[in-house]
């Protein structure tokens, strides 16, 4: 499983780096765009030589590594992270019981027990308003007997969903049919589920609106989870799902980015894009479980939970 995520981050990775490669310099005097509020962009989205992803692999004390795969100031992607962590230790009693509210297979014990977690998360902001900012997420996570090691625990969770600055009514169908055909493959209960739990999650409460357009989000799905249906699928057949909807990233997305990417745009698009890239943080500050709790992990590594 972790050869396997760190597989698709090279191949996430490999792919934005192409886009890079093959697009113009960074030109902010492009037609209907105003001079100023470029003035300060980094000298590489403007360099002849296109910008690469800078990799940052990394080991955790307490247990696991990762690898961090950041590119800033791009000449498509104004940030794009590409993150894998693969992680292991004992869980102490109060994140046992913090995580049980949310994993009903989860037991609680008197004590810390061991649990390994990997996962794949990316966050890719552009520079063209007309192109969406998008999110993904897939995760695994088992809690083992402290004696026989064996999982007693275990779950996958994650998803992925798009935020356009401008919706593209087209795009989001693109979008949401390619998710929709990577989740029909495996059960056709799972895409309007995951979509509606999608489209709740990342509701901003606070301000009645949606973050963005959804996609797909679940979590806590092992094979006793209830949308199986009273089928007992095993880890091997839930691990081929997550496979084949993370796998659908790329083409639900960069048809997406290569048709819009040489748009031109205006300030005032510009300005409309920073308003609702503040939304999008605002949400991960306010409500996202994920950095909430990367945030109470000892240990946690700061600079990839807050890479949104």
């Amino acid at each position: 499983m972790a050869t396997w995520v760190k597989n698709l981050q090279d191949h996430i990775v490999n792919t934005l780096e192409e886009i890079e490669a093959n697009a113009p310099p960074f030109n902010p005097t492009q037609p209907e765009t105003s001079q100023p509020l470029y003035s300060k962009i980094l000298p590489s989205a403007s360099s002849p030589t296109p910008p690469t992803f800078h990799r940052d692999a990394w080991l955790r004390p307490e247990g696991g590594e990762g690898s961090s795969c950041v590119l800033t100031n791009g000449r498509v992607f104004e940030k794009a992270g590409v993150n894998v962590s693969i992680v292991h230790g004992n869980l102490p009693v109060r994140g046992q019981q913090a995580m049980r509210a949310d994993h009903s297979s989860l037991p609680v014990s008197d004590s810390p027990v061991p649990f390994f977690a990997t996962g794949l998360s990316i966050v890719i902001h552009p520079w063209n308003p007309h192109v969406p900012t998008v999110h993904l997420n897939y995760r695994y996570f088992e809690v083992e007997d402290p004696v026989t090691r064996e999982p007693v625990a275990w779950w996958f969770g994650g998803g992925s969903d798009l935020t356009p600055s401008y919706l593209i009514e087209e795009d989001v169908k693109h979008f949401h049919q390619t998710l929709k055909n990577a989740c029909d493959e495996h059960n056709p209960a799972y895409w309007p589920k995951f979509k509606k739990w999608c489209d709740e999650y990342f509701y901003v409460t606070h301000r009645k609106e949606s973050r963005g357009v959804g996609g797909i989000f679940f979590d806590d799905l092992t094979t006793t989870s209830e949308i199986n249906g009273g089928t007992k699928p095993n880890q091997d057949e839930l691990f081929k799902f997550v496979q084949s909807s993370s796998s659908a990233f790329l083409p639900s997305y960069i048809p997406i980015v290569k048709k819009n990417m040489a748009r031109s745009w205006t300030e005032q698009e510009r300005r409309w894009q920073l308003l609702r890239r503040g939304r999008y943080v605002e949400f991960n500050l306010v409500h996202d479980r994920g950095t909430k709790f990367g945030l109470a992990t000892p240990g946690a590594r700061i600079e990839s939970i807050l890479m949104r």
